[in-house]
């Protein structure tokens, strides 16, 4: 064989592990999941539902993101005290909180809450969905939230433990104007499989007080968006009460910071009886952080960050 035959052979060789090579991309990356005329109106109506839900939560529910007034990280200390005296760590200044009302510890994943003035009460959410007032005054609790007169304290662990305070009577519900959507759009609903990680490795998500938040990745999802190839990273957050099965997806798209908010958006995926896993684009939400500054928010690695547009999901209704 003469050398430019052996260069042709090696160009169609070359060529055919190319196409190979492409088509294995292709074949790994799923397209959108096909419904019926039936189930696609189902799900429609669905994510109707679920966006005035949250339109109706925003707009006046005690856990509201509008809700929030104040937040005080532990930065360090075990132990934070509050109440109406300006010699608290977390001073509230409200009649129904006594001038040394709580004792808040942080105790490994949990936290210890000591009612400290003899007038003061405080009540836990009960599993009837209910707060009940804590009868010994003490109590050990998981990240969660206890009420103090009319107030919800929340008990924000993260691996960064803070107290954010939420108040009914918020001034910043005068702020409300709802919220804004991408029309419903199913060709960005996928069920897929995950790609696992071969060696689930301990990742750091960085956030948007500064923290460096730790997280498993636990491997990735390979979808195609109008014939482009798209692929993202699924992480768990290793923090108190996030369950072996809460995968999430913080990701950047060529509409972030122009019809969707700046930083990013999430999506939590489900995972299927079949094995699979549901990604729907259409649930795609904005960190709390796009509506108020007393969260700690991931910022998406760079790894997320896509190059072609999502548009599905929540826009940014520029509350900031």
């Amino acid at each position: 064989m003469t050398v430019q035959s052996r260069q042709i052979v090696s160009r169609i060789v070359s060529s055919a592990f190319c196409a190979l090579a492409t088509a294995g991309v292709l074949a790994a990356a799923v397209g959108p999941v096909k419904l019926s005329p039936a189930e696609a109106a189902r799900v429609v109506q669905e994510i109707q539902k679920d966006r005035a839900a949250t339109e109706a939560w925003l707009k006046s529910e005690a856990t509201s993101y509008l809700a929030t007034v104040d937040r005080l990280d532990f930065a360090g200390k075990r132990t934070l005290s509050v109440g109406r005296a300006a010699t608290n760590d977390l001073r509230i200044d409200d009649p129904g909180v006594e001038p040394h009302h709580l004792r808040v510890t942080v105790e490994g994943d949990r936290f210890q809450v000591e009612r400290v003035d003899a007038a003061a009460t405080f009540a836990v959410e009960s599993t009837a969905g209910k707060f009940e007032n804590v009868a010994s005054g003490t109590t050990t609790l998981g990240p969660g939230s206890v009420k103090i007169g009319r107030l919800l304290l929340r008990l924000s662990h993260q691996g960064f433990p803070g107290l954010i305070v939420f108040d009914p009577k918020s001034p910043r519900f005068a702020l409300y104007k709802g919220l804004e959507y991408f029309a419903p759009d199913l060709s960005y609903r996928y069920e897929l499989p995950l790609t696992p990680n071969p060696k689930p490795e301990t990742v750091v998500i960085l956030s948007t007080r500064g923290n460096q938040r730790r997280a498993t990745r636990v491997g990735w999802f390979e979808f195609t968006v109008g014939g482009q190839v798209a692929k993202l990273e699924a992480v768990r957050l290793l923090e108190p009460g996030v369950g072996e099965n809460d995968i999430s997806v913080f990701f950047r798209d060529a509409t972030s910071g122009k019809e969707s908010y700046e930083l990013g958006r999430y999506v939590d995926v489900k995972k299927l009886p079949s094995g699979q896993f549901l990604l729907d684009f259409n649930a795609a939400y904005n960190p709390a952080c796009a509506y108020s500054v007393h969260y700690n928010c991931p910022i998406p690695p760079k790894a997320n960050v896509l190059p072609i547009a999502i548009r599905a999901g929540e826009r940014d209704s520029h509350y900031y």
